[in-house]
């Protein structure tokens, strides 16, 4: 079953520019995505160049990658804020091809403490009565 998740995103150089007082908050590039693709299967937070593009995010190394069909490389770039949920963290960004839908990983459900339920699609952590909890171990 596929789910889909509303995420914000916003360039976090941008952001930190905007409060040492360097760049206007109103200029920080920001987009909503309304049906990112919540993907178990995928490990990070991965964009499509249009929207790597509309962020202003700049690449900083490649990586290999496992995909379905097999070993690629790809780039990682700049760091974003994201809000899912009303819960907020930072990311890099894995570079997907065009076309691809915007991907949440696991690595963003785990650092919000969310889980994907079957029936409900994204919600907070059952095991956590709600609370955002970070596990060390």
């Amino acid at each position: 079953m596929r789910h889909t998740a509303r995420i914000e995103l916003a360039n976090n150089d941008e952001l930190v520019l905007a409060t040492a007082g360097i760049m206007d908050p109103e200029d920080v590039k920001r987009i909503t995505v309304e049906d990112a693709l919540v993907n178990t299967g995928a490990t990070r937070l991965g964009l499509p160049p249009s929207v790597i593009e509309e962020l202003g995010l700049t690449p900083f190394r490649s990586t290999q990658v496992r995909t379905v069909n097999g070993l690629t490389e790809l780039w990682i770039y700049s760091p974003v804020q994201f809000r899912l949920l009303e819960r907020e963290s930072i990311s890099t960004v894995l570079g997907v091809p065009e076309g691809t839908p915007v991907l949440i990983g696991h690595i963003l459900l785990e650092d919000l403490d969310l889980c994907l339920d079957i029936q409900k699609g994204l919600i907070y952590n059952p095991a956590h009565d709600g609370e955002w909890m970070t596990e060390l171990y």
